[in-house]
């Protein structure tokens, strides 16, 4: 069972997150980007062929828990998102999506985004 799997029982801690255990390099996994305001990591259980993880390194917990200092961070998100397109090919298309709260799912309490691609993807949200 995959470390981000643990961490889906919706509990709150203020303990960091497995994303902050990955940066500071304590638990392993293959890295696509890094510079000093963000992270891009292979997703563990890939929903699609691509599927990687945007991680910015600050620790906010969802979007709903963003500060306005925040918002700027967030847009440099999407420049890295675009970016990291770009260097893996991803011309063909790619969907970005971000969990927030219990009724989306959301596993790890540390904003990030999937970027899933690699195949024509459904139109359809479960």
């Amino acid at each position: 069972m995959s470390h981000f799997r643990l961490q889906h029982n919706y509990e709150r801690t203020s303990e960091e997150s497995i994303f902050t255990k990955i940066i500071k390099r304590e638990l392993p996994a293959t890295i696509i980007y890094e510079d000093d305001k963000a992270l891009v990591i292979k997703d563990l259980y890939p929903q699609a062929p691509v599927h990687l993880l945007a991680i910015p390194k600050k620790q906010i917990g969802s979007i709903s828990e963003m500060s306005d200092e925040d918002i700027e961070l967030m847009g440099y998100m999407m420049k890295v998102i675009r970016d990291v397109a770009k260097q893996e090919n991803l011309e063909m298309g790619y969907r970005v999506v971000s969990n927030n709260g219990i009724h989306a799912c959301q596993a790890v309490y540390h904003v990030h985004f999937h970027i899933l691609a690699g195949k024509q993807l459904s139109g359809q949200v479960n």
